[in-house]
Formats: structure tokens, C-alpha cells, sequence
């Protein structure tokens, strides 16, 4: 029996905006994300061809250079503005050589159509590094004012690793929803945040939200047997392509696989974006 698809689909984590080329690891200067958009009609024709009916759309992000990043947020802004199907996500940072710009941008936080601020250590930056304290406060501040998500890279090792990032969970995650994209980032992040951490922030009533994107492939199927086994949490995952960096094809068919086509599948593909988002 074929697995049935979900009819609507809506993607929590995308990114809008080209990157200049860089020379990753001392290689030539090169534009790894091939399907990176530039304007908001490319946008739109490929969430049109996807069958996508709404997008959280955050500026492009990979490069070295944040200034990149935060010269987008205006564009998002401006694409959920011009079309409902599109919610804004901004990008924001915790180091304090960005300060400036991360005020600029949580000025933006209050505009119609924006839902999230987004959050990576990628760049630089520590949670417990007391620089970019200032900087953690004034985004879960402007997340609690305007009733925002606070999207968190996650990723193996160093500041973005779970043991890390999940600090943030502990400390703000009582009255802010925090998103940790990519599901804790590769196999030590899966196994921390589905085997210890995740059912025990849910029963601890803290607002974590997660997605599938970039997760190894037992990881979504390993997550759906946890959920019915516990019980709980069935609410708090969604669907992401984090498209150019992901595959929205690849994406899709293994949470459709990973989930059933029952229930689970409706909960993640539409429902639970819709609760978390006020849609």
C-alpha cells in the first residue's frame, strides 16, 4: 500500500537570499547552495511548484560575513507583506561586534507578517560567553514582546552542539518558543535530544519545538516511535526543507516515510505549524 502524502504542506525553515561566493576551506570561492533565490517571485514560483501552502522564510545564512544575512531581513519582511503565504523570519546574532545590527533588525520585530527571529553560533558567539549575553536577552526579549519563535542552529560539537544551545532551552523556553532546527544536528544530536532531553523539556512544560531537516535517516523514524511511545510530543515537531541548504523533495519524502501518512504526517506537514504560528 503506498504511503499516503500530505494534500497541504507548510515549510518551517527556508531561506531566501543569494550568498556571495566564498573559498570554503581553502578552496576556491564557490556558491554551494544551488537553488538560493534572490527575489521574492523566485520565492513564490517555488513554493507554487512545491506545493507549499505557507513558509517561514528566513534570510540566507553560510558565509562568514553576517552583514550578508542581516542585509536580507528587509526582504523577508517585504515577502510576507506582499503574499500571507509567507512568514518572516529575522536574522539576528549573539556576538557582540554585531550588536548594532541585531538592534536593527529586532526593530523589524513588530512588523506584520514577521514570526521568528533567528539564532546561530556558527559565526561565533557562546551561550555562556557573557559578551553575548546582552545580545541572547534582547532576542528571547523581543521574542516574549511580540510573541515570536527563537530558531537556534543545532549541530555536532562546539557552540552549536546540543549540550550547548540546549542551554537556551533551560533558560528562556518557559514563555518563548524555541525552535532547534535540524533536530540537534547529526547522530550525537539525534541520540541527545530524542533519548535524553526532548520528552523531558516537553514534561517539564518548556516551549521546544524542533524539525527534520538535515536529520540521518533513522533519526525521523526513531523520533515518530518515541512520540507514540511516550505519549507526548506529537505537537512540537514540524516539516522543514531548509531550502537552498536542504532538499525539499528528499525532505518530504522521508518525514512522509518516517510518519506513516497517518496522524503524525498531518501533525507535522500542516497542524503543527499552524498552532505554533497562529495561522
Amino acid at each position: 500500500m503506498t504511503t499516503r502524502a500530505p494534500r497541504l504542506v507548510h515549510d518551517a525553515h527556508r531561506h531566501l537570499g543569494v550568498l556571495p561566493a566564498f573559498p570554503f576551506y581553502g578552496g576556491p570561492p564557490v556558491n554551494p547552495d544551488t537553488t538560493a533565490r534572490a527575489t521574492i517571485d523566485e520565492l513564490i514560483a517555488d513554493l507554487d511548484a512545491e506545493g507549499t501552502e505557507r513558509a517561514l522564510v528566513i534570510p540566507n545564512y553560510g558565509v562568514p560575513d553576517p552583514t550578508a544575512s542581516f542585509a536580507l531581513n528587509e526582504l523577508v519582511v517585504e515577502a510576507a507583506q506582499r503574499d500571507d503565504r509567507v512568514l518572516a523570519g529575522l536574522w539576528t546574532s549573539p556576538r557582540p561586534q554585531d550588536a548594532l545590527a541585531t538592534e536593527k533588525a529586532l526593530a523589524l520585530a513588530g512588523e506584520d507578517g514577521v514570526a521568528a527571529l533567528k539564532l546561530s553560533f556558527l559565526l561565533g558567539g557562546g551561550v555562556d560567553d557573557p559578551t553575548c549575553l546582552p545580545q541572547l536577552d534582547a532576542v528571547f526579549g523581543a521574542a516574549r514582546e511580540h510573541g515570536l519563535v527563537v530558531h537556534v542552529h543545532t549541530s555536532p560539537g562546539a557552540a552549536s552542539d546540543l549540550d550547548q544551545v540546549g542551554k537556551l532551552v533551560d533558560r528562556y523556553a518557559d514563555d518563548v518558543a524555541v525552535h532547534l532546527v535540524h533536530m540537534g544536528g547529526g547522530m550525537s544530536g539525534h541520540i541527545k535530544l530524542i533519548g535524553q532531553l526532548f520528552f523531558a523539556w516537553v514534561a517539564a512544560g518548556k516551549r521546544v519545538y524542533t524539525d527534520t531537516s538535515w536529520a540521518i535517516g533513522f533519526a525521523p523514524r526513531w523520533f515518530a516511535t518515541e512520540i507514540e511511545r511516550h505519549g507526548i510530543g506529537s505537537d512540537r515537531v514540524l516539516f522543514a526543507s531548509d531550502q537552498p541548504w536542504g532538499d525539499f523533495a528528499g525532505e518530504h519524502a522521508r518525514l512522509v516515510a518516517a510518519t506513516g501518512g497517518g496522524e503524525l504526517t498531518d501533525l507535522f506537514f500542516r497542524h503543527n505549524f499552524e498552532s505554533l504560528h497562529g495561522c
